[in-house]
């Protein structure tokens, strides 16, 4: 799904992109040998598919770091789950019949987790050649890349890597991950202010103390659709290309099949829409 546009309202922001680069993805083929003899969970198919386990157990074994809107967000205060993908994630469960337990887990940590503990990860997973040797994904759920965001009436000056990256330039980044990965990759001309606080890194571009943050499409429209200020640059046509999905076990086919199913009827019943439009407002997803 490709992002296009985006409205602007009030509220809040917090960000931190997903660290792992995005690529192309890998064949849903892979088969699971070498980790079928390794006994991990997300291993060996001979007990059947991890389907049938879900169903067994009714629960369903969700990792997700909590800490990324506009797919995923644990509130630290009322401990309340909020999101995207953990709205989808609850229709997912809900066709199942089974409740959601959570497994809680770090970008840094996110593999070793999911592969020992989880039956799926959500929460604005990037798809990478890297994660693709170790599990599945579902089909992807977003298509986009990085694209500036910036005050709305700079917009036209900061619409280009060649218009940011020049001297005198002020492209904040939060620290660590793949924005200032980019920054420093695309912008050695300008100024990078690297921002540890993730809650208010766009408060600095609102009060004038940065001018432009490079970071998802998704997350631009989000913001842009928070804070009436702030404008996402051609959030269609973004820099370079990522796509996030759901994670889910090395070699099981079926499981594979079931999500993407549901997922081709949650995208067409107006399951998708309703669980993005609190986040995008009247944006469009292609």
């Amino acid at each position: 799904m490709v992002l296009a546009g985006c409205n602007a309202q009030n509220g809040s922001t917090t960000t931190t992109s997903d660290p792992v680069p995005s690529a192309t993805r890998t064949s849903s083929s892979t088969t699971a040998s070498a980790s079928s003899k390794s006994g991990s969970p997300n291993g060996a198919l001979a007990a059947g598919s991890r389907l049938d386990a879900i169903l067994a157990a009714k629960k369903l074994k969700v990792c997700t770091t909590g800490d990324y809107r506009p797919f995923s967000y644990l509130d630290p205060k009322t401990k309340q789950r909020s999101g995207i993908d953990v709205t989808m994630v609850q229709n997912l469960a809900t066709s199942l019949e089974v409740p959601i337990e959570w497994v809680p887990t770090t970008w840094k940590t996110l593999m070793p987790d999911f592969t020992r503990k989880c039956d799926i990860a959500v929460g604005g997973v990037s798809i990478s050649t890297e994660r693709a040797q170790k599990a599945f994904f579902s089909d992807p759920v977003v298509t986009e890349g990085k694209t500036p965001i910036t005050l709305c009436s700079n917009v036209s000056k900061y619409s280009t890597v060649a218009q940011i990256n020049q001297p005198g330039v002020r492209a904040i980044t939060p620290e660590g991950g793949t924005n200032e990965k980019f920054a420093r990759a695309n912008f050695p001309k300008a100024k990078i202010i690297v921002w540890g606080d993730n809650n208010t890194i766009f408060d600095q571009i609102i009060a004038g103390k940065a001018d432009v943050m490079t970071t998802d499409a998704s997350e631009t429209v989000w913001v842009a659709n928070t804070q009436p200020k702030l404008c996402a640059v051609h959030p269609q046509k973004p820099f370079n290309f990522s796509q996030k999905a759901y994670l889910l076990p090395r070699g099981d086919v079926a499981w594979q099949e079931y999500v993407n199913e549901w997922l081709n009827i949650a995208r067409h019943d107006g399951t998708w829409a309703a669980a993005t439009k609190p986040w995008f407002g009247a944006t469009r997803l292609g």
